[in-house]
């Protein structure tokens, strides 16, 4: 039996029809680009275990490296975090808070801020199912962290590159400084470090475009929706 809804239009449930079968097209469209993502070859090396800034199991500030991260998985995703926002970026920031004071230039963005709210709810289930997700801020970890207690986060791992180069490397920083929000994904390979610098040599990366985070999660924990 088909769907309408009171006094609606036989144009309008004509028109809605076109456009629910463009709609199915386009899903399927997204799930098949999802599929050849998670096939595509590995990517570059990866040129370093690159040292981030982080808080301590006792609150204090810390350091964790990359292939700390894993966590005894083989894939990670570190979202690009805006914080410092883009300078052309006017709209309002926080009004309370650790960040109320700062140039508006230095704060968050809101969209990527919106962005990891929605995460934070949904990460002890991401997690459950296999997920393993970090997010990498410019700014000091100081102001990360107190404004991730501002926002009540606290199933978010938030990490700094303040003093490292992987935003650069990876793109997430333009050369001009500006922040740009884009998740890197990597896949750690059978081998572990090696040598006695501890670089990683078994690790690759693909840079993508955000979308759902199950995307990169084990695919065989996450149902697929089909129409």
């Amino acid at each position: 039996m088909g769907v309408t809804f009171p006094n609606e239009t036989p144009e309008y449930r004509s028109a809605r029809a076109a456009l629910l079968k463009r709609e199915v097209t386009l899903r399927r469209e997204m799930e098949a680009v999802a599929a050849l993502l998670r096939t595509l070859p590995p990517g570059g090396e990866v040129p370093e275990d690159y040292s981030f800034d982080c808080l301590g199991a006792d609150g204090a500030p810390s350091t964790v490296r990359l292939s700390e991260l894993f966590r005894g998985g083989d894939t990670l995703m570190l979202y690009h975090y805006m914080f410092p926002r883009h300078t052309g970026d006017i709209r309002p920031g926080p009004t309370t808070g650790a960040m109320a004071q700062v140039p508006l230039a230095s704060g968050p963005c809101p969209s990527c801020t919106a962005l990891i709210d929605m995460w934070e709810g949904t990460m002890p289930h991401f997690e459950g199912l296999g997920g393993n997700l970090a997010v990498v801020a410019k700014a000091p970890i100081t102001q990360v962290s107190a404004f991730a207690r501002d926002k009540g986060w606290k199933h978010i791992r938030l990490l700094s590159a303040a003093n490292n180069s992987f935003k650069r490397d990876y793109h997430g920083e333009g050369a001009d400084g500006q922040q740009a929000p884009i998740m890197t994904v990597f896949k750690r390979w059978p081998g572990g470090l090696s040598g006695s610098t501890g670089r990683p040599k078994c690790f690759s990366s693909r840079v993508i475009r955000v979308r759902t985070c199950g995307t990169w999660a084990p695919s065989s924990r996450f149902g697929r929706c089909s129409t």
